[in-house]
């Protein structure tokens, strides 16, 4: 029997050898410098999201790429300003009601629903109301308080929101050089494929979070006028008003139900069945007209997600990165299949299933099989 020899040059044994210990220091220091890729690509994230605000500014005004952020920038202070000082009191009057009457309020619905849907709610889930109305009441009474309390205890979290928006200011001002920057390193047929794909991201993720925008002004200020006609105090009207906007619009399939069940809740509770009714009548209407008109006209020509592959990517991205990773899954989804379909080989399909209505509507009628192609 013939025995083969094999031999191992010392240099290459040296090689592999330097090679796995490159390859155990690169792991070491990307697991050590985790929290910085993480704060780095969110802060991308959010480049891509302001970078069609800033291009507009650019070609409508003139303005430099910089002084354009800086402008956004302070529109959000002023934004988070007005949640501070505006939203947090009442968010802790409304709390505070809650604490006083939540059990009295539970009682009311628990005898509404017994009388007219035949069964009380759950008083497990009142005493968690009320207990979270209690606690949110404890912290709101003293805001600003609580808020210097987390800005001193917590300069971790400062200087990780600090280091993002830093991140986010050069990545946006500077977007056209770095993107310069990166295609010069490729040939051009892959500078064309990545250039394409970069614009891609731009299109879908500040296209899904400037249509989130507006279509949550618009149902948040929906919600908050029909409180107001029901006679919901504008205090406690607000910030259920915010809520209702922010989760219908940014949390997908089930933010719809969770944003307005809320308002409906404290409507009954505050004002009676009429009243709740009546918001939940606006909550009916609306949906449905932001599905048939303001969503495709809004919306038009920026992201386009089938609906079960947008709830998927939210459970996804909430297990992978929690809230925030719930957040970018959308645009981040849409642009892989954005991808996808621009790059993935496809064909004429020359059968159709005889259960595929969308044959029929067509006018594509099969009797029988049709007969594979011959090679």
């Amino acid at each position: 029997m013939a025995v083969t020899r094999v031999e191992i040059a010392g240099r290459t044994v040296w090689q592999v050898i330097g090679a796995i210990l490159l390859t155990i220091v690169l792991l070491n220091a990307a697991r050590a410098a985790a929290g910085l890729l993480t704060m780095v690509a969110l802060s991308f994230f959010f480049s891509l999201a302001l970078d069609p605000a800033v291009r507009w500014l650019h070609d409508r005004y003139g303005w430099r790429r910089g002084a354009a952020v800086g402008v956004i920038y302070a529109a959000g202070l002023l934004l988070i300003t007005f949640m501070v000082f505006i939203l947090v009191p009442a968010l802790g009057q409304l709390a505070g009601r809650i604490a006083e009457n939540g059990d009295e309020w539970i009682a009311q619905i628990n005898a509404w629903t017994s009388e007219n849907l035949g069964f009380p709610l759950n008083n497990g889930v009142g005493e968690g109301v009320v207990g979270a109305g209690e606690q949110t009441g404890e912290f709101a009474a003293n805001a600003f308080g609580t808020l210097a309390g987390i800005a001193a205890g917590g300069i971790a979290l400062v200087f990780n929101l600090a280091t993002i928006a830093m991140f986010t200011f050069y990545f946006t001002a500077d977007a056209p050089r770095i993107q310069r920057a990166v295609l010069r390193l490729f040939s051009p047929a892959a500078q064309q494929r990545i250039g394409w794909t970069w614009d891609q991201a731009i299109v879908q993720t500040g296209g899904y979070f400037y249509s989130r925008v507006i279509l949550m002004v618009i149902n948040g200020t929906g919600f908050l006028l029909t409180m107001i006609l029901v006679g919901v105090p504008v205090s406690f009207a607000l910030p259920l008003a915010v809520f209702a906007g922010f989760v219908s619009e940014f949390i997908p399939a089930v933010g719809t139900y969770i944003g307005a069940a809320i308002p409906i809740l404290i409507t009954l509770a505050i004002q009676g069945v009429v009243p709740g009714l009546v918001v939940l009548g606006y909550a009916l209407v609306y949906q449905q007209v932001e599905n048939y008109v303001l969503g495709p006209r809004i919306s038009a020509d920026t992201m386009s997600l089938n609906g079960g592959v947008a709830f998927g990517a939210a459970l996804a991205g909430g297990a992978i990165a929690g809230p925030i990773g719930a957040f970018v899954a959308l645009p981040v989804a849409a642009l892989i299949s954005a991808v996808a379909s621009n790059y993935a080989k496809s064909h004429d399909v020359v059968y159709r299933s005889g259960y595929d209505t969308a044959g029929s509507e067509h006018g594509v009628v099969h009797d029988r099989p049709a007969r594979a192609a011959q090679p």
